[in-house]
């Protein structure tokens, strides 16, 4: 439940899961986050660069998940919408994304 709640800060390879999930808030956050919101099959359906603390995202209906990332970690990885992520079974680590366009 606390998720990322008191971090001030995220290191680069670092980031939260979150599994049901297709809506997440910001309040009495103290840092900004990138959020990539995935489907079923780990494929991003949505994007919020940089969130900031207080906001809030929409409601993302095809979203099962959300990967939170430090602030500007999705551009730097070159993620964008239509990118499957997969993750290992054991330790649910990000080991490649694949673009289906």
């Amino acid at each position: 439940m606390k998720g990322l709640l008191g971090r001030t800060s995220l290191v680069p390879l670092e980031g939260l899961w979150l599994k049901p999930c297709n809506s997440i808030h910001m309040f009495f956050m103290r840092v900004s986050i990138d959020a990539l919101f995935l489907d079923k099959q780990q494929c991003i359906v949505k994007v919020y660069h940089s969130l900031p603390p207080w906001a809030m995202s929409s409601l993302i209906f095809r979203a099962e998940s959300v990967l939170e990332l430090a602030a500007g970690r999705a551009k730097e990885l070159g993620l964008q919408i239509g990118d499957q992520l997969v993750f290992t079974d054991t330790s649910n680590t990000l080991l490649e994304k694949s673009s289906h366009d």
